[in-house]
C-alpha cells in the first residue's frame, strides 16, 4: 500500500514541498532513497525504535521510503514523524483519513516524543500557499508559527497526539497551539519579544555630552542610514551604538515576518511565541571570518551570516579598523543591494540583508589622533590604519561622526540629557511618514530608496539645486555620495515635519561626510 505524506525543506528563507512516500511490498529490508543526508538516514533507527516503544510492529516485509524530489538533498531530523506515520498507515495498523490535509514535520525521540525542528514559520507559509488545512509540528516549533493566519497549527507533544489529530475520531482542538499555549491576543504580552543579543540597551539620557553625535544617531535611526563613529577610546562609541538600538521603532508586520523566518530557519528563535517584533542587534567580534559575516556552508546547507541575521536591525561592527580588509570590502554588495547572494559549485542562495551598519573605529593605532599631542603615530601609520576604509565603502556610509572625549566637568556633574523615549517618539513619527510615502514600493525607509525613487521623492528647487552643485564641486564627492546626501536630507526633513527638502537640510546632510575629504590620516 502506497502512502504519500507532505513534508517540506527550507531553501534560504522559503520552504519547498517534499513528498514522503512509503510503500510496503513482499521482500526484506527497509530502504530509504531520495538524496538523504546522514541525519535523515539515521532517522530509520530512531523511527523504528520509537514505533516499537509505543507498541507498533514493524512489518517483516520490504519497506521503501522515498523522499521526493530525488535531486533535492534532504537534511535534519524533521522527516522522522512523516516516515513513522507512513509506516503505520502503509501497514494498516491505523486509519488516518486526515493524512493528506497537513504538512507534517517533527523529530522523534526513542520514546515517541516530538522534538523541535528548524524553519517551521516558512513551512507554515508554504502550507497556506499549497491550500493545506494546516501544519503539525512539535509544540516548540508550532509556537513560532502561532500567528500564521488562515490555517490550523497543531502542537502535539508526542506521536500518539499526532495520531489523534489524523484519525479524526475525536475533537483535537486542545492540540491547536493557541489552545496549548496562550490565546492569540496574549502573544507578545506574556512572553518576551526580544531576540537574545547579549547586551543591555542603554538609554540616550545615560550618554553624557556628545550632543552632535546623538543628533547624527537620531537621523540614522529615523532613516535607516549607515553610520560610522570615529574617536579615541572612551569617547562613547559603543554606548551610543547600544543606545541607538533603544530608539528604533518596532518592526512592521511585514518586517517581522521576514526577520522571524530568518531566525526560524537558523534555529535561533528559542522559546519565543509568535513573531519577533524587536529589531535585531548583531555585534560580531572584529575577528569574525568572511563566511560568519556574509554567510556560507557546503552544498545546499548554506547558512545565513551576520548581515542576514541583522536584517531590519543593526549590524554593529566595533573596532572596524581592525577587521580584515576582505571582510570590510565584502560588505559593499549587501550595503548597496540590501541582499546577499552566496554561490557554491552546485547551489546558489539569496538572503535578505537590509541592515543599518553601525561601525566604530579609533582614528589611528594608538587611538588619540586629533587629541592634541597625545598621538604617537606617524602619518604613514595613520594612513595605513584607516586605509581599510576604502572609497567605495565610505561612499556607502551615509553619516560619519567624529567623537571627542567628554569634558570632565560634564562627567562629574552627570547631568542627564534628553530621555530616549522622546527621541524614539520623533524617530517613530519620521518612520510613519516614510511608511506612508513608500506604501506599495516594497521598502520602508529613506535609506532604501533607489535612483528612480530619488527623482520622485527628493525633488530639489532651484536654490537647493545650486547649493548641492556647489557642495559637490567643492568637496569632490561621487555620484553615490550625492544620492546619500539627498537621502539623509529627506530624513532630516521628515524629522522636522517638512514636506520638502530645504537648503539647511542639505547643508547638515553634507556635514556628515567629512571622511570623504580628510587627508593625511
Amino acid at each position: 500500500m502506497l502512502i504519500n505524506i507532505t513534508a517540506a525543506k527550507c531553501i534560504g528563507i522559503e520552504a519547498v514541498p517534499v513528498a514522503v512516500e512509503v510503500d510496503i511490498t513482499p521482500g526484506i529490508g527497509v530502504h530509504l532513497v531520495g538524496l538523504a543526508d546522514v541525519a535523515v538516514k539515521e532517522s530509520l533507527l530512531r523511527t523504528i525504535t520509537a514505533l516499537q516503544s509505543l507498541g507498533f510492529h514493524i512489518p517483516g516485509r520490504k519497506i521503501v521510503i522515498n523522499l521526493a524530489p530525488a535531486d533535492l538533498r534532504k537534511n535534519g531530523g524533521g522527516y522522522d514523524l512523516p516516515i513513522a506515520l507512513g509506516i503505520i498507515a502503509a501497514s494498516g495498523q491505523r486509519a488516518m483519513p486526515g493524512l493528506g490535509k497537513y504538512i507534517i514535520m517533527g523529530e522523534l525521540g526513542l520514546d515517541g516524543s516530538l522534538r523541535q525542528i528548524q524553519g517551521s514559520l516558512p513551512i507554515a507559509d508554504l502550507a497556506s500557499t499549497l491550500g493545506k488545512e494546516g501544519c503539525i509540528f512539535p509544540l516548540e516549533s508550532a509556537m513560532e508559527a502561532m500567528e500564521c493566519e488562515g490555517i490550523s497549527i497543531f502542537g502535539p507533544r508526542n506521536l500518539m497526539d499526532v495520531l489523534r489529530i489524523l484519525e479524526e475520531e475525536e475533537d483535537p482542538s486542545d492540540l491547536l497551539v493557541w489552545n496549548a499555549c496562550l490565546p492569540r491576543s496574549s502573544v507578545g504580552k506574556a512572553f518576551p519579544e526580544r531576540v537574545p543579543s547579549g547586551f543591555d540597551v542603554m538609554d540616550f539620557s545615560e550618554i553624557i555630552g556628545q550632543e552632535s553625535a546623538k543628533r547624527g544617531a537620531e537621523i540614522a535611526a529615523a532613516g535607516g542610514h549607515n553610520l560610522i563613529m570615529i574617536g579615541p577610546p572612551g569617547s562613547g562609541k559603543s554606548s551610543l551604538a547600544k543606545a541607538l538600538s533603544g530608539i528604533l521603532p518596532p518592526m512592521t508586520k511585514e518586517e517581522s515576518i521576514v526577520t522571524s523566518k530568518i531566525y526560524s530557519v537558523y534555529g535561533m528563535k528559542g522559546p519565543m511565541i509568535g513573531l519577533i517584533r524587536e529589531r535585531p542587534f548583531r555585534s560580531p567580534h572584529y575577528s569574525a571570518s568572511l563566511p560568519a559575516i556574509i554567510g556560507g556552508g557546503a552544498g545546499q546547507d548554506i547558512r545565513p551570516g551576520e548581515v542576514t541575521l541583522a536584517h531590519n536591525g543593526i549590524l554593529f561592527l566595533d573596532e572596524y579598523g581592525q577587521m580584515p580588509k576582505s571582510v570590510i570590502e565584502a560588505l559593499r554588495g549587501p550595503m548597496e543591494d540590501r541582499k546577499v547572494t552566496i554561490s557554491r559549485l552546485r547551489s546558489k542562495l539569496e538572503y535578505p540583508a537590509s541592515f543599518m551598519l553601525v561601525a566604530a573605529s579609533n582614528p589611528c593605532p594608538c587611538g588619540y589622533y586629533g587629541e592634541g599631542d597625545r598621538c604617537r603615530c606617524t602619518p604613514g601609520q595613520r594612513a595605513a590604519y584607516l586605509s581599510r576604509l576604502s572609497g567605495p565603502i565610505l561612499d556607502r556610509i551615509d553619516i560619519q561622526l567624529w567623537l571627542r572625549p567628554v569634558d570632565t566637568k560634564k562627567l562629574v556633574g552627570r547631568k542627564k540629557g534628553e530621555p530616549g523615549a522622546e527621541v524614539a517618539a520623533r524617530v517613530m513619527r519620521a518612520r510613519a511618514v516614510q511608511k506612508d510615502r513608500f506604501a506599495g514600493e516594497g521598502i520602508f525607509t529613506n535609506a532604501e530608496m533607489t535612483g528612480r525613487m530619488l527623482e520622485r521623492y527628493c525633488p530639489l528647487d532651484e536654490e537647493c539645486g545650486k547649493l548641492i552643485e556647489r557642495m559637490m564641486d567643492k568637496l569632490g564627492l561621487s555620484a553615490r555620495a550625492y544620492s546619500r546626501i539627498l537621502k539623509v536630507a529627506r530624513t532630516i526633513a521628515d524629522l522636522e515635519g517638512a514636506a520638502s527638502i530645504r537648503p539647511e537640510f542639505l547643508a547638515e546632510a553634507a556635514s556628515y561626510r567629512f571622511l570623504d575629504r580628510i587627508e593625511g590620516i
